[in-house]
């Protein structure tokens, strides 16, 4: 059936769960995302917010169904869908968070090809015409499920931009806020001369610290 859905804002999908953003409107986003792109091919990762899993399964369902290959990156930030959408030459990407929100809160992130941006000015207003139909995108083959595991190539990402022969010794307080990039500073440790003091370190959904606001 026809719905509103109101939680999408200028530059991403953000809204409380379940009133503002749910199952259904993760998947119809998803639907209506590949409908919008045609695309064949999108990266999907998700933050460690208690309602992440599940809103990834319903966006991946809606791109299953309009027959594309969900890329799934699984755990991660938002930062390595948009690298995952270049270093796999997807056609899109889909983050799912709400970055500094309350824990009740989720969100999407949306980015074409070559990790272009999608606002309202450039395809959310048509996602969202397409999202709030009663009409879905409904391939005759359904699309796959392919898990992929990018972190290392993230992580050499990252080293690629400095030269770590020319950094100094530091001793550096780092907080992850119980958020996903504490297993990014653990990799990347090994590599620097650095000192890490490492607070909220671990990956909590339920935010045992406080709002993930830095």
């Amino acid at each position: 059936m026809t719905i509103q859905i109101n939680c999408i804002k200028a530059y991403d999908v953000r809204g409380q769960i379940p009133n503002e953003l749910n199952a259904d409107i993760a998947y119809r986003i998803g639907n209506a995302m590949v409908k919008f792109l045609r695309a064949k091919r999108i990266v999907v990762g998700r933050d460690i917010r208690l309602s992440s899993e599940g809103l990834m399964k319903a966006v991946s369902n809606g791109i299953y169904e309009a027959g594309a290959e969900v890329l799934d990156i699984g755990l991660s930030g938002t930062e390595m869908v948009y690298f995952g959408t270049s270093h796999l030459e997807a056609d899109g990407g889909i983050m799912i968070t709400a970055s500094h929100n309350p824990a009740d809160y989720n969100g999407l992130k949306l980015v074409k090809e070559g990790v272009r941006p999608i606002s309202i000015d450039t395809g959310l207003r048509e996602i969202r015409k397409l999202a709030e139909s009663n009409e879905r995108q409904l391939a005759k083959v359904r699309g796959v499920h392919t898990a992929v595991n990018i972190f290392d190539s993230y992580i050499e990402h990252i080293l690629s931009y400095v030269d770590v022969s020319k950094l100094k010794p530091l001793k550096l307080v780092v907080n992850a806020g119980n958020g996903g990039a504490g297993a990014v500073i653990d990799s990347l440790e090994s590599y620097l001369p650095f000192e890490f003091i490492k607070v909220h370190h671990e990956p909590d959904g339920t935010f045992p610290n406080g709002v993930p606001n830095p």
